[in-house]
């Protein structure tokens, strides 16, 4: 039996709550001249605005970031679906602070400040936010358009 669909103020909390609580991300992006896709696994962490990933910045990822300012991201499995398209902003790891570096190396478990190797940070401001758990809640699945929430608190 189906259970039946959440409400928009449901989805709107299970999304919040999924990005509170979720570590990684499923983060897509697609080249800046040929449009070829790129899919990888980042984890994030959420400020309750924006989120935040960082990835080598040799990376096609880092790469296509920067190209486009254009990302999506998938948060949690395919029947409990947040959906983020957002605009980025790349940031080197000195322009982060201290307190949020080592808030992303808490929740993460790793820290990018501390490799040898060139990382950046970029930061995910979200313009629309889609989230289901299947079939029967595709409609009213848009709960943020244009970065502004579409469901009240």
């Amino acid at each position: 039996m189906t259970p039946q669909p959440r409400s928009q103020q449901q989805r709107k909390q299970d999304a919040l709550d999924r990005l509170d609580g979720d570590t990684d991300a499923w983060v897509a992006t697609a080249d800046g001249g040929s449009g070829t896709p790129y899919l990888v696994p980042l984890s994030f962490l959420w400020d309750g605005t924006t989120l935040l990933v960082s990835t080598p910045s040799s990376s096609p990822t880092s790469r296509n970031l920067q190209a486009t300012g254009k990302v999506r991201l998938g948060i949690g499995p395919t029947r409990d679906l947040v959906l983020i398209e957002g605009t980025v902003q790349a940031l080197a790891a000195t322009e982060i602070p201290n307190e949020v570096g080592d808030a992303f190396a808490a929740k993460t478990g790793f820290d990018p400040r501390r490799l040898s190797s060139t990382y950046l940070y970029f930061r995910i401001h979200p313009q629309r936010l889609q989230a289901w758990r299947g079939a029967n809640e595709l409609e009213d699945r848009e709960l943020m358009l244009g970065g502004r929430w579409l469901v009240p608190d």
